[in-house]
């Protein structure tokens, strides 16, 4: 099985059960050490090609998904698939779209919903999830 991202390293979300999740901005360069196994990207327009495989959701800059029940399933498989593999979530930025959904993450590993932003913020980046409306839809996801 393959490892999970290194805990403590930048980026890196460390859930309550223990998986990893590792965040970025797909405007930065890509970061040292392993690639992912998987990766799930968050953008207005279909991201360009990676060597791992990957999951496009289709998600405008400071806004919501466009298929709110799509993304929900891929970001339970992306939950899923953190229990044993590298697993990348990023947008362009980095904080309002992907911090966005590792909220939701964080929600599907048991942290409360009206929680899941202050987790997020607190372990991931100080800066992630950026609207009312990301807030709103972190509150009211359900697993």
């Amino acid at each position: 099985m393959p490892s999970t991202w290194e805990t403590g390293a930048a980026g890196v979300l460390l859930l309550p059960s223990g998986r990893t999740l590792r965040g970025r901005g797909l405007r930065a360069p890509l970061p040292e050490g392993p690639l992912p196994d998987f990766g799930l990207y968050l953008q207005g327009a279909e991201p360009p090609a990676t060597p791992w495989e990957s999951c496009w959701v289709r998600w405008p800059d400071f806004r919501l998904p466009a298929d709110g029940p799509a993304a929900a399933r891929s970001l339970r498989d992306a939950w899923e698939r953190a229990a044993g593999e590298r697993v990348e979530v990023a947008c362009a930025g980095g904080r309002g779209r992907t911090g966005t959904a590792l909220a939701c993450i964080a929600v599907l590993d048991g942290v409360p919903p009206g929680e899941a932003v202050a987790y997020v913020r607190a372990h991931y980046s100080r800066h992630a999830v950026e609207t009312l409306w990301q807030r709103r839809y972190v509150a009211r996801f359900t697993p």
